[in-house]
């Protein structure tokens, strides 16, 4: 058990994609306008995750591997993400019809979310058991959604600040990122 929550906090705070790892960069700048956008895509983003994570983890330890197909990992891994994607797309489209509109370009990018493959390669990587990988991407999707969530905060914050115009737009993201960022390097002495 000490495991898992050292796999947990690890991925959640001292390892996170985002923050620390500067993994998927594109929706933490591209969808932290507003809050509730951050969520949604941090949810959508989270369930896509643990899903690929689950079915990549089997597919490759029960396929892949006994049939030493292991070179076909990145590829194979590429199509399940992709096929979760439109998936997730479907029922957005479906049952939050606002927030599919909102997330845009982004929703489908999510298959080209560099956060969900660098995941599924570091259970393979780290050789995690089935349930330390679904603790692993929980914890990375919960980090997921904490860096979003920050800086959504942030950017709100921001917007009713004096900020000079040379930092005004994506230099100012970038400065707070780097803040935030130095701050989580913090959690690093948490686990050793």
């Amino acid at each position: 058990m000490p495991k898992l929550l050292e796999i947990l906090l690890a991925s959640l705070l001292i390892n996170n994609i985002v923050i620390m790892r500067f993994i998927a960069l594109c929706p933490y700048i591209g969808m932290t306008n507003d809050v509730k956008q951050s969520i949604g895509m941090s949810i959508a983003v989270s369930f896509v995750m643990v899903l690929a994570s689950t079915v990549t983890w089997f597919l490759y330890n029960i396929v892949l591997v006994p049939l030493d197909l292991k070179f076909l990992q990145i590829l194979v891994f590429i199509l399940i993400i992709a096929s979760l994607v439109q998936l997730v797309e479907f029922y957005l489209k479906k049952a939050a019809p606002a927030l599919y509109m909102a997330m845009g370009i982004y929703l489908p990018l999510i298959t080209t979310n560099c956060a969900i493959l660098a995941v599924t390669l570091d259970n393979i990587s780290e050789n995690y058991t089935f349930i330390q990988s679904i603790v692993y991407s929980l914890g990375t999707a919960a980090g997921f959604m904490l860096a979003m969530i920050l800086l959504a905060g942030l950017r709100q914050r921001i917007r009713t600040s004096a900020i000079p115009h040379f930092m005004r737009g994506n230099p100012i993201l970038f400065v707070l990122s780097s803040l935030i960022a130095t701050a989580f390097m913090g959690f690093a002495g948490l686990i050793k």
